[in-house]
């Protein structure tokens, strides 16, 4: 049995416009949209009135930690079934936001991996994972975090050597990861180095683009310092992650090349706001070094006309899932990106970056039916995104 959706004012993530009263028809057994339209609405059984609420595609969050608690900012010895268990309750908050697809950019234990199979084999719903799997990093270096009860691991792969960064790649891709993560720079979030470090060299970030892009993988560069995103762009990555240190000729690089930013506003936001004196002394350091210029550099990339996409770095701290992708939103527009702007950077550009456009990102005929009913336009007030009146997730509504 098809469902038909009427009285429906539509943002398709394709067009930068509303149109109004629009109905769409989906099948119950595929999920996908069958057809869709204006004016007269094709006889069927089952038919929900929306009343003229506001339609928008499901949301894509292409950069979080599902492995990490925001609110007890546990980093190391986590084992994998703590890891899971967290993944597992992050899901279910993101799914309630509106996110109904996300991309993971480092897991311990492949977690996100295992969770993602699960999905394509059906026994787990919900909010729908591009795994990333294990970073790679240098010793010491960003991503070097102790895990396992015991310490018997470390959250990302230990890559010294192209050599070393080769195989850890082609381990990621036996284990179904479909992204490799690259820790380019250090980070706010690490204890041993400063942001503006160089933690894998070019040699080795070409190995790593070499290896995934010839495996239909793609690659998001952890590169917040200027020289690490400069060696992020000469090897080939195909997102910068953070981009603190962005200046306008690689905004330009960038904008002509079709290479995606994807700034993670929120994470500072919210150590800046909630960490004072319940976080560590090197991180509140190195994030009020850079906050502002942070916020300039992604202002003046946005008006460059960079395609920013919406992630989050949700986990890190007080970065919650249930509504970091709402203020990851208002943080664009805030910083000069229209709604429209704003909305396509979790819905066209955001599918267009995880390579899932041809089934998600917009409201078409032949996509699956993931979608969001709001109450007020998003068009004119982003916040409208904060009242959600109901998440579908492949035509079924989401209790």
């Amino acid at each position: 049995m098809d469902t038909i959706f009427k009285n429906v004012t539509l943002f398709d993530g394709k067009k930068p416009e509303i149109q109004k009263n629009m109905w769409f028809e989906v099948d119950d057994i595929s999920g996908r949209i069958k057809g869709l339209g204006t004016g007269t609405v094709p006889a069927t059984e089952h038919v929900v009135d929306v009343r003229g609420k506001y339609v928008l595609p499901g949301l894509i969050n292409a950069h979080t930690h599902i492995m990490m608690n925001p609110v007890t900012n546990k980093l190391e010895y986590l084992s994998e079934t703590e890891a899971t268990v967290t993944a597992l309750k992050n899901l279910q908050d993101l799914l309630k936001a509106g996110v109904t697809y996300i991309r993971d950019c480092g897991c311990a234990f492949d977690v996100d991996i295992k969770l993602a199979k699960l999905q394509q084999e059906g026994v787990l719903g919900g909010t729908e994972i591009k795994p990333s799997g294990r970073p790679m990093s240098m010793t010491g270096g960003h991503g070097d975090f102790t895990e396992g009860l015991y310490g018997e691991d470390t959250w990302g792969h230990l890559t010294d050597s192209e050599d070393a960064m080769r195989k850890a790649v082609r381990q990621e891709f036996k284990r179904g990861s479909k992204n490799i993560k690259v820790m380019a720079t250090g980070g706010v979030m690490s204890a041993t180095d400063e942001i503006d470090d160089i933690e894998l060299s070019i040699g080795e970030l070409k190995v790593a683009v070499e290896e995934a892009h010839s495996k239909h993988m793609t690659v998001a560069s952890h590169a917040q310092g200027n020289k690490g995103i400069q060696n992020s762009l000469d090897a080939g990555v195909d997102s910068i992650e953070h981009g603190i240190y962005v200046d306008e000729r690689q905004a330009n690089f960038m904008k002509e090349n079709n290479i995606f930013l994807v700034p993670t506003l929120n994470a500072p936001s919210a150590i800046s706001q909630y960490g004072r004196e319940k976080l560590p002394d090197y991180m509140l350091r190195k994030n009020d070094l850079v906050k502002a210029d942070f916020f300039k550099n992604v202002s003046m990339a946005i008006k460059k006309g960079v395609k920013v996409v919406v992630g989050t770095d949700a986990g890190t701290p007080f970065n919650y899932f249930s509504n970091g992708t709402w203020n990851e939103l208002k943080l664009l527009v805030k910083l000069g990106a229209s709604p429209v702007q704003a909305l396509f950077g979790a819905t066209k550009y955001a599918a267009e970056l995880l390579k899932i456009d041809d089934l998600y990102g917009t409201l078409e005929k032949n996509k699956y039916a993931d979608f969001l009913i709001l109450n007020n336009n998003p068009l004119e007030n982003i916040s409208a995104i904060e009242e959600i009146k109901a998440v579908y997730k492949k035509g079924k509504k989401i209790d």
